[in-house]
């Protein structure tokens, strides 16, 4: 009679499992609370503290740390000094063990983290050359479904459960390790723990393979629902996470568009439909680039906005929910991704792969703080420049560098993005922008090295300009601006976005 060992924690479908095996003629051990809810269920069951004469100890610290279970689960019935130890010691071999672990994630502290279930998974999983170990309760069917058929399981079902046995251990001590870094940014090392989430349509381009990850803490693509269009491609979630990134920055309505990494299109909405006035005008900044682009809008889709997206070409449309009608208006697309999320966490690293490790960085966060801002020239900044600053210095930091953003009433009417220099992106944004921002500010992801930058801003007919400040030629900007007769403000804070 082979034996099973059952001891979790999350005790989904253990009675059936149990049930199954006690049919199939298993012997079943178990400990404390899984014994407990086997054995209420009149299913016959050897709690461990039998099986050890030993009982659980140190306040359930000890309970499964005996050569009774160590030696069932290590064991090598091919081995002769194996069996003949087992022999000596009445140690009966396990073939089979279902256990996971405390859920140190759901609230880590001391008493979450588990000894004795990732000590058994470990021992189980070195032996799976005979015994399966089984640690997530979705493998429950295929396991009695292997066994019910064959009467015992496959080489490649055990070095696969196996496998995910290391990998539910692995997991578990980096989310612990995680918590000790909880106030660390860089920490001596790093343990990351990434799931297959997603198999994407494609990577960047069509020959190369891509796919999402999800690492232990659920994101908002784990929560997102996809409610039309075509399967996801790897630029479609990289350009979605851009804009729903920024469209949640604002707390007024809001409408992004992204078009390879940077936002082509950002405006504020207002008027009797703010969702479908913020589409309407995000659009206008470039309809161009707008063209194949990702829209993220951070206020429930109005029909009013579907309808007047509903001819331009788009790739994606995220949002935190949709009315009816206009959810009928966009699903009618067969080809636009049409998704609903909530609003975005901000992650604690970024990271970015190299030959030989990676490159890890504090994520970069964009605080508008006017108090702690300087306004520097002779100039001050009017009620309506300081809102456009606001706005300006938001959509600029989530531009590549060198960045250069032109807006005016909430509107970025031309974004200037990752060129060699700073003038080059102050000229892009100004053909961008096309006379729409007289009398409108303008935004620097980095200081102006040189006065040019600053009159390219002033030729487009920006009025006010915020820049983080910072270089050995600030006078030479101040003076520029001030003979200019803008006002001008330094935020003390680069935000290089590469």
């Amino acid at each position: 009679m082979p034996t099973a060992l059952l001891s979790v924690y999350d005790k989904s479908g253990i009675e059936d499992l149990a049930r199954s095996l006690a049919d199939l003629g298993w012997h079943l051990v178990s400990s404390g609370g899984t014994a407990r809810q086997i054995a209420a269920a009149g299913i016959e069951v050897v709690d461990v503290a039998d099986l050890t004469g030993f009982p659980a100890i140190l306040g359930h610290r000890v309970v499964t740390l005996h050569p009774m279970v160590h030696g069932g689960l290590l064991a090598d019935p091919t081995d002769p000094e194996h069996r003949a130890d087992l022999e000596r010691y009445g140690i009966e071999p396990i073939s089979l063990a279902v256990i996971n672990l405390y859920p140190f994630a759901s609230d880590p502290g001391i008493e979450l983290i588990d000894v004795g279930g990732p000590t058994m998974v470990r021992a189980a999983a070195k032996n799976h050359a005979h015994v399966g170990i089984v640690v997530d309760p979705a493998d429950y069917p295929v396991v009695l479904d292997e066994l019910s058929r064959d009467g015992v399981l496959s080489n490649a079902t055990r070095r696969r459960l196996a496998r995910t046995a290391f990998a539910h251990t692995a997991a578990y001590d980096a989310a612990i390790v995680d918590w000790f870094d909880t106030d660390d940014p860089l920490p001596p090392t790093l343990h990351l723990s990434l799931e297959l989430a997603d198999t994407l349509r494609y990577g960047e381009n069509p020959h190369q393979a891509g796919a999402r990850y999800r690492s232990g803490r659920p994101g908002w693509w784990d929560a997102m629902t996809q409610h039309g269009g075509k399967a996801l491609s790897y630029l479609n979630v990289y350009d979605a996470e851009a804009a729903w990134r920024l469209a949640n920055r604002f707390d007024d309505t809001a409408c992004v568009i992204v078009k390879h990494a940077n936002p082509c299109g950002v405006a504020l909405g207002g008027g009797d439909d703010p969702v479908a006035d913020a589409y309407r005008a995000a659009n206008a900044c470039d309809p161009v680039s707008a063209f194949g682009g990702i829209v993220a809008v951070n206020r429930t889709v109005t029909a009013q906005m579907a309808t007047e997206l509903a001819p331009v070409f788009t790739e994606v449309v995220v949002a935190p929910d949709y009315e009816p009608e206009a959810l009928e208006i966009l699903t009618a697309k067969a080809n636009l991704r049409v998704l609903s999320a909530p609003a975005p966490q901000v992650p604690d690293r970024d990271v970015r792969s190299i030959d030989g490790g990676l490159l890890v960085q504090q994520t970069d966060v964009v605080p508008v703080d006017r108090d702690a801002w300087r306004v520097v020239t002779a100039a001050q900044p009017t009620a309506e420049q300081w809102r456009d600053l606001e706005f300006a210095w938001t959509v600029c930091a989530a531009v590549s560098s060198n960045a250069i953003v032109y807006a005016k009433d909430a509107r970025a009417y031309g974004i200037g993005a990752g060129q060699q220099n700073r003038l080059d992106s102050a000229r892009i944004a100004a053909e961008r922008a096309d006379g729409r921002v007289t009398g409108g500010v303008a935004a620097s992801d980095a200081f102006f090295p040189f006065r040019d930058g600053l009159d390219a801003a002033v030729a487009a007919g920006v009025t006010a300009v915020i820049q983080p400040g910072g270089s050995v030629r600030d006078d030479e900007v101040i003076a520029a601006a001030d003979e200019h007769g803008i006002a001008m403000v330094f935020t003390g804070e680069r935000h290089f976005r590469h």
